[in-house]
């Protein structure tokens, strides 16, 4: 999360998250084709998962808020199609394509979708964990202009290492094209009154998973 609108963890004046009664998998047809094209495109390895959220932080706070889930998605298809020269600006534009297509030397296989998808984070450690469940940790004090995953509202924050969860691809430097750089996952814990102050709920407690690089002993 790139300090951006995306960042909505923890902000005044939204609303409540109200749920939908028996809501469907997909609300349009539309929605189905988006999510495919997707999962089709990060098959192909041109970009990755996280290059694909990094994108959707990049829309305009305006288009960003003004669009629904799946429409988000699809701004942000356009732009990774547009920014790895497989689909230009004038072809967006038109509609259309313009000039013969690049081929793509990976694509999605009915295979890959019946053994549940091809993606998977968890990689081989190139270190020792640095930290154990239940040790006093601060959160780093970050504002990246690129992705990460550390919420501007658990920066500069003290926690306490509820699990370790292994090591995984970090999505920091995946999101820039910069190699997974795999690193550990912990789960962290706050309570709800370091987060807001202390006219928060003392009840409230928040974890969320956070990586190594984003952690320091407290």
């Amino acid at each position: 999360m790139t300090n951006s609108v995306h960042d909505m963890g923890g902000m005044h004046g939204f609303g409540p998250v109200e749920a939908e009664p028996n809501e469907p998998l997909f609300h349009a047809a539309c929605e189905a084709r988006v999510r495919a094209l997707q999962r089709a495109m990060e098959a192909t390895g041109v970009w990755t998962l996280d290059g694909f959220r990094a994108a959707q932080e990049l829309l305009p706070a305006v288009t960003y808020l003004s669009s629904s889930y799946y429409a988000r998605w699809f701004r942000a298809l356009e732009r990774q199609v547009v920014r790895h020269g497989l689909v230009g600006e004038d072809e967006i534009v038109a509609g259309r394509a313009l000039r013969p297509g690049v081929r793509l030397n990976r694509k999605l296989t009915l295979d890959d979708v019946k053994e549940g998808g091809i993606r998977t984070f968890e990689r081989p450690a190139t270190a020792p964990a640095r930290f154990k469940s239940g040790d006093a940790v601060r959160t780093k004090n970050i504002n990246p202009t690129t992705h990460t995953r550390l919420p501007r509202y658990a920066r500069d924050k003290l926690g306490a290492v509820e699990a370790v969860r292994g090591c995984h691809v970090f999505p920091d430097t995946a999101a820039i094209g910069a190699g997974e750089n795999p690193q550990w996952l912990y789960a962290v814990v706050f309570t709800g009154r370091e987060l807001w102050g202390e006219e928060a709920d003392p009840a409230i407690k928040v974890s969320i998973e956070a990586f190594e690089p984003y952690l320091s002993p407290a």
